[in-house]
């Protein structure tokens, strides 16, 4: 379940069948380990019905719950707020 939890936190949200192909490990695995990090609320889930090319494709999307990732390099600092 760490290498799923590491994997979502260095490449954010993504479908369960990329999780199993980038990691390696079994779809039928891969959704059981989630299955069980979302009853623990480490992850949420989200159902989702996306076309490439006329295709329709389902799945759950899943991310890190509560996890914020760094800001990206080179980045404005955020606006300060106007004094009254």
């Amino acid at each position: 379940m760490n290498e799923i939890l590491q994997y979502l936190k260095t490449h954010g949200e993504r479908l369960d069948t990329d999780i199993a192909e980038a990691t390696g490990i079994s779809l039928a695995t891969v959704r059981l380990q989630l299955a069980e990090l979302a009853a623990k609320c480490e992850v949420v889930a989200c159902h989702s019905i996306r076309f490439n090319k006329g295709k329709k494709v389902e799945g759950t999307i899943y991310r890190v719950a509560g996890y914020t990732p760094p800001a990206a390099p080179g980045r404005k600092p955020k606006a300060q707020p106007a004094l009254s």
